[in-house]
């Protein structure tokens, strides 16, 4: 039994949410998302909230049970809160630099790396060495998010790189003499 698919997802007000054949569509203040639904789970929508089940009783059906009522909370998240992750880059001579639909990193290669910006996604720089990336989509902002950060790794010597806000970097003691 799945303890966080037997949860039934709350849809707050403002927020409205419709099943059309196998697509789920929800609205709210933030935009709109939708998700296409698996056909071994049944989804109901009622008295303000929509419950995921296993259609059947088989060890496929249950495995999916639980992923897809999260996949239904984040829809419903995005278009209420949405979804932001903040990177931190350490390094000398190491800067970000938000420009439009473009981000503009210098991180000690011979060039500047120029990433797009995806659709969807809003990406600040309060200072030189922050960069803040928000959206509605979960995926999009956590793959966003991992291709900067891919970039420039943190290394564990002398935690130089682009490392996410809150994430412990296992620093190495170096050569000794």
């Amino acid at each position: 039994m799945s303890r966080i698919g037997k949860v039934p997802v709350k849809i707050p007000s403002g927020v409205d949410a419709k099943i059309e054949g196998d697509t789920l569509t929800v609205k709210g203040p933030k935009g709109e998302l939708s998700m296409g639904l698996a056909d071994i789970i049944e989804y109901k929508l009622e008295d303000g909230e929509i419950s995921v089940k296993p259609a059947n009783d088989t060890r496929t059906a249950r495995n999916y049970w639980g992923m897809q009522r999260t996949l239904v909370s984040n829809l419903v998240e995005g278009v209420t809160e949405g979804f932001t992750k903040v990177l931190e880059i350490k390094g000398v001579g190491y800067r970000a630099q938000a420009q439009g639909q473009k981000l503009k990193l210098q991180l000690g290669y011979s060039h500047d790396v120029d990433l797009d910006v995806p659709e969807g996604l809003d990406v600040k720089t309060p200072d030189q060495t922050t960069v803040e990336i928000s959206g509605i989509d979960k995926q999009k902002v956590g793959q966003f998010a991992a291709e900067v950060r891919r970039w420039r790794k943190p290394e564990p010597y002398k935690g130089k790189g682009i490392a996410y806000r809150g994430e412990y970097i296992f620093r190495k003691e170096g050569k000794k003499k």
